[in-house]
């Protein structure tokens, strides 16, 4: 048994390499007898029209038979190789993604929020981010389904996260399922909303009703069975043969007149989505037949194979329809209208279709999208084994026990921590540049989403309950709009405050209160700023160079703590990345100034 995803990846890498070779070798043989069934078929017909051989004719039908045959193989061994092909290339990203390269994944940068209560400062979109991380959609709407996922501020219950994380350990167990959903999108994203908006349109056509009632459609075969009883009349009985043929002008012109501007109509709008149809028939295949336990995978499953609202069904009738439309062309057109009035049927087909199937639509396609992102977090679930599963607690209160923590972006370089955190009280936490203050804060903060979103944390133990989140550690200015950088810093607050408010418990991450003031006004303001909220059903974390702040720890003993990262200086600065208790006695800025200048002005 493969040990590891590295392994496994690699495996099947090899095995597929394998069998693409092997299939590119029997196409080439293929080619090779395609052709020869062509040249010895013509050489038996020319065999024929010279010396009249019946034999010569019948060895010709026997190569066409052949050729037939072999370019069904030929097209069956052409689609296995695609499908390999895809399949492999599923893997080869994802060992890029354990060797620390993301770029074959969109990043998500389109999600950026600057105001969004914490994704700006915690990663979660962007390059390099959480979300460029785990995202492996296949569809736009999947996309947008973990993003909102991901960002999500609605404070979720108990149930609601087990039922998620029940489903991605699902899904993290299967995956051929995985892959196979994934290799679907042949390397590119299918634009859900297009799709969507395509199929608002149709619906939003005005077609004739009357091809979908049922006296229509009586006319319509009575017609057609009227044309071949006068066209057998015409041939085998005393009928001129102009009756046939104005009956046939009549229903061409019929048709064209009651549904050929209809037809022009679907056939433009529904056209954009005819190449993707085959990948939702196949992605909805995929699901259908999946057979999860899960009860967010069942649900999934329900929405889209509903007896009287067959997801599937709908998806490979409408394909039908678009092929229909897709064949047509002016010359086939009057001739299919007068042999078994075509176009009446394309348009019939169509409003039965719309009338059954086409108030679900959006739901099948939110269901896809669903999984979709399920995928997504399983794949990274898979990828993780390291990580472990949170311990969630009932509790009207900010819980938060963590024994080894660490920030998911390091992997196995990480320096792992111990925390707890306590309802209603603060952390002061100091330390020197680049001591690890910054990343601690981001690793509380984003192991805490990865939990809400059912995922596994990193973190040797993570006991915590469910609470609001709000951070501020990137503010920025927006001169554009004539905001300076002290300005945003106060509209952050203040945005802190309303949220804080509105939520029955708020962890708030902080790092430097009031950044862009003096050393004095801002170590006021900061101690102001905590004082006034420590009357709010808020709990923070708050790290600062400003030594002087941890002296509220004096001043209110139950309610602020005082932690540090602390370095050794000798000849050289050692980080340790450590987490302990009190203050931060030594700093390095001028220590690391002293170096530069020393070495610049050499």
């Amino acid at each position: 048994m493969l040990s590891t995803p590295k392994e496994l990846y690699t495996e099947r890498i090899t095995t597929l390499t394998e069998e693409i070779r092997q299939l590119n070798k029997h196409n080439r043989l293929i080619v090779v007898l395609e052709l020869s069934a062509i040249v010895l078929a013509i050489a038996c017909v020319v065999a024929y029209t010279m010396w009249s051989s019946v034999a010569a004719l019948v060895v010709a039908a026997l190569f066409v038979a052949a050729y037939v045959a072999i370019r069904w193989r030929d097209s069956t061994n052409s689609r296995s190789s695609e499908e390999k092909e895809s399949l492999r290339s599923v893997y080869q990203k994802e060992l890029h993604y354990l060797d620390g390269d993301f770029t074959d994944f969109p990043s998500g940068e389109k999600y950026v929020n600057p105001r969004h209560e914490f994704t700006l400062d915690l990663d979660i979109f962007g390059p390099q981010s959480l979300f460029h991380r785990i995202n492996r959609t296949v569809t736009t709407g999947g996309s947008d389904f973990l993003a909102k996922e991901l960002a999500e501020t609605r404070v979720r219950t108990i149930d609601e996260i087990e039922a998620r994380r029940e489903a991605i350990n699902e899904l993290s167990e299967r995956e051929a399922l995985r892959t196979a959903f994934l290799a679907q999108g042949r390397g590119r994203q299918l634009n859900t909303a297009s799709i969507l908006a395509a199929l608002q349109e149709v619906q939003q056509l005005k077609t004739p009703r009357l091809a979908a009632h049922r006296l229509t459609h009586i006319a319509a075969v009575g017609s057609i069975i009227v044309f071949y009883g006068l066209l057998a009349g015409a041939i085998f009985g005393p009928l001129p043969a102009s009756l046939p043929l104005l009956w046939v002008l009549l229903q061409i012109m019929a048709v064209y007149l009651l549904f050929g501007r209809t037809l022009k109509h679907i056939n433009r709008n529904i056209n954009i989505i005819l190449p993707r149809l085959g990948t939702y028939v196949n992605m909805i295949m995929l699901i259908v037949t999946a057979d999860l336990k899960s009860r967010e995978g069942r649900h999934i499953i329900s929405q889209l194979s509903a007896d009287k609202q067959d997801a599937l069904k709908s998806f490979r009738l409408l394909k039908g329809i678009i092929n229909a439309l897709d064949q047509r062309n002016e010359v086939w057109v009057p001739i299919s209208n007068a042999l078994y009035l075509a176009d009446y049927f394309i348009v019939r087909r169509f409003l039965l279709w719309q009338d059954r199937y086409m108030g679900h639509i959006g739901e099948w396609i939110a269901a896809v999208s669903h999984f979709d992102a399920l995928v997504s977090m399983a794949t990274f679930r898979y990828n993780e084994p390291a990580a472990t599963d949170a311990k969630l607690v009932d509790a009207d209160e900010v819980v938060y026990e963590a024994q080894g923590l660490y920030h998911p972006f390091l992997g196995g370089k990480a320096v792992r921590n111990d925390f707890t955190i306590a309802d209603q009280h603060y952390y002061i936490i100091t330390g020197a540049n680049m001591a690890g203050k910054s990343t601690f804060l981001r690793s509380v903060g984003i192991n805490y989403v990865l939990v809400c979103c059912g995922m596994p944390v990193f973190a040797d133990s993570l006991r915590l309950s469910l609470f609001s989140l709000f951070s501020s550690m990137r503010t920025t200015d927006d001169l554009a709009h004539g905001i300076s950088y002290f300005n945003a810093e106060l509209l952050r607050l203040q945005q802190l405050i309303e949220t804080c408010r509105q939520n029955r418990h708020t962890l708030i991450i902080l790092d430097e209160i009031l950044k862009g003031t003096n050393s004095l006004d801002k170590l006021n303001g900061s101690r102001l700023f905590l004082q006034s909220v420590s009357a709010l059903p808020i709990t923070g974390i708050i790290a600062t160079h400003d030594l002087e702040l941890s002296k509220m720890e004096q001043q209110y003993p139950d309610r602020f703590h005082n932690y540090c990262f602390e370095i050794r200086l000798s000849d050289e600065i050692t980080y340790t990345y450590r987490l302990s208790e009190g203050v931060a006695r030594n700093q390095n800025a001028t220590y690391l100034l002293k170096n530069i200048l020393k070495t610049a002005l050499r």
